[in-house]
């Protein structure tokens, strides 16, 4: 019962702040690719691989649907970034710090920790992505990352949550597909993401069942 009453409680903090995000236009200088298939998150900057990390995605499989606690495919988008000042290993609740720090993998702990990229959906097939309250974030549990584990966010180990925080503006393109990561050799190819060159506008291809909506401005 304690556990239904908090996730209702999270889903609704979500809900009210979904509508008060603005986020800029997309930068195909830096990407992300998450791989289902590999349970691996590559970053992408001018047409090179960065880095790449493991990572967890959702133990509930893949979709968008209320309730599923499923992870999304498509494109997204980062919209907010939480803990800029925070330690690692920081616990966070209604992504508040709440004081706490964990070592990795302590004994019953499953909290939200040291970094959140809040994602945002850009097409049909992830549009509640948002308000689902979707992140990559930090987790205690650092010794299942590499296998779905999560609840329905992308999983990194704290080191590594960290570094690729620093490296993503907001607005950075984030593609979750169920394939492989994509050889090197092909990095340069935006259309591989599922995005046209920056000559189009938005930077998006619109594809007929894409549900494109960016705000122009910076986050407040």
């Amino acid at each position: 019962m304690f556990r239904s009453s908090a996730f209702a409680l999270t889903i609704l903090s979500c809900v009210l702040t979904a509508n008060a995000v603005s986020i800029p236009a997309p930068n195909l200088g830096t990407r992300v690719l998450i791989s289902v298939r590999d349970q691996k998150l590559m970053l992408i900057e001018n047409g090179t691989i960065a880095a790449t990390y493991p990572v967890s995605t959702s133990k509930y499989g893949l979709g968008d649907n209320w309730g599923s606690l499923a992870t999304p495919l498509g494109l997204l988008q980062v919209a907010q970034k939480i803990g800029d000042h925070a330690p690692v290993g920081a616990v966070f609740h209604n992504r508040r710090w709440t004081g706490e720090v964990l070592q990795p993998n302590t004994p019953g702990r499953d909290p939200i920790m040291t970094r959140i990229i809040w994602l945002r959906g850009l097409q049909a097939v992830n549009s509640h992505a948002f308000k689902r309250c979707i992140y990559i974030h930090g987790t205690n549990e650092e010794k299942i990352i590499g296998r779905p584990a999560s609840f329905g966010c992308i999983r990194m180990r704290s080191v590594d949550v960290t570094a690729l925080y620093n490296q993503l503006p907001l607005g950075t393109p984030v593609e979750i597909v169920q394939d492989r990561l994509p050889k090197a050799s092909k990095m340069a190819d935006p259309e591989i993401f599922g995005f046209d060159t920056p000559a189009s506008g938005s930077g998006l291809r619109k594809d007929k069942d894409s549900q494109v909506k960016l705000a122009s401005g910076a986050h407040s």
